[in-house]
């Protein structure tokens, strides 16, 4: 009879398991669907020039990073920066080409890295968000332009004197 109990008890752990191990997957799915759509309704409110729907979708202490060196910006800068240009009806246009989402184990932090199209031509995002009262905001933007290895010699050479004024700020020499 006893046997017979902690086969049952060990069959019901299992099931149980099963089922926890189950209704994670199905979690990490159900936000990874829920951020994806948070990032292409960002990237698409910078199309529609729609400044409430863009900042409105970043943390009140994210980051942005831009593809020049001196842009590193938290929100608020960012968004004066940026006003401007939604203003015009007219701030930037990025089509994303390819995503990946991860999510923390304890399902309130996901990053990602995505491929883009935009009048820079090819571009890499990445970013970080956090979960807080079940819903998504970015905390952390970078934005790069992506250099085919084989042209990184010629745009070392083009870069090479706003670098060196850029570097100065720093007191460093390389």
């Amino acid at each position: 009879m006893k046997k017979v109990f902690l086969c049952i008890l060990f069959v019901f752990l299992m099931t149980a398991a099963k089922a926890q191990k189950l209704a994670q997957v199905e979690a990490k799915e159900t936000a990874k669907s829920k951020i994806n759509t948070l990032l292409n309704d960002w990237h698409l409110a910078a199309t529609e020039a729609n400044f409430n729907d863009y900042f409105g979708k970043m943390d009140s202490i994210s980051v942005f990073i831009g593809t020049d060196a001196t842009e590193n910006w938290d929100k608020t800068a960012f968004a004066k920066f940026s006003k401007p240009y939604f203003d015009k009806g007219k701030a930037w246009d990025f089509k994303t080409l390819e995503r990946n989402i991860y999510i923390s184990n304890l399902g309130n932090f996901a990053w990602f890295d995505e491929l883009l199209h935009s009048w820079m031509g090819t571009c890499r995002g990445s970013g970080v968000l956090e979960k807080k009262e079940n819903t998504w905001k970015i905390k952390h933007y970078v934005l790069s332009v992506s250099i085919p290895n084989e042209d990184v010699q010629k745009v070392i050479a083009a870069k090479q004197k706003s670098d060196a004024a850029f570097l100065k700020k720093f007191n460093q020499k390389f």
